[in-house]
């Protein structure tokens, strides 16, 4: 159950909005493919290790891709905006029933919880 995972130079970690960029070959021509959403866990040891990324599409449908971290087809990871401290849970599976409002709010209060300990 790690919290932490990196991609070549970029270290992201669970709660972190990503954007995975994929070279996808089509016979002859490749093409990048971008794929953004909040990383709900890291899974796995070394070579075996494997990330779940989550979006909300079109209809407000929940859409979750796997990527095994030691694929070759991911060309770059980057890290859009990084989850707060508080949320201490590996997998964030629980935000797959909630809207973005409500998983803003979780994540709201525990940057409120954490602010509140520093002082």
């Amino acid at each position: 159950m790690a919290l932490f995972a990196s991609h070549k130079e970029t270290q992201f970690g669970v709660g972190d909005r990503i954007r995975v960029i994929q070279k996808i070959k089509e016979g002859e021509r490749t093409r990048s493919y971008s794929f953004e959403g909040m990383v709900l866990g890291i899974k796995g040891r070394d070579v075996n290790r494997s990330f779940t990324v989550r979006r909300i599409g079109a209809g407000h449908i929940g859409i979750e891709r796997i990527y095994p971290l030691a694929s070759p087809t991911i060309e770059k990871i980057e890290v859009l905006r990084r989850g707060k401290e508080g949320v201490r849970h590996a997998k964030l599976y629980y935000s797959r029933d909630k809207s973005k409002k409500e998983i803003e709010k979780i994540f709201s209060r525990a940057a409120r919880k954490i602010k509140a300990k520093k002082k």
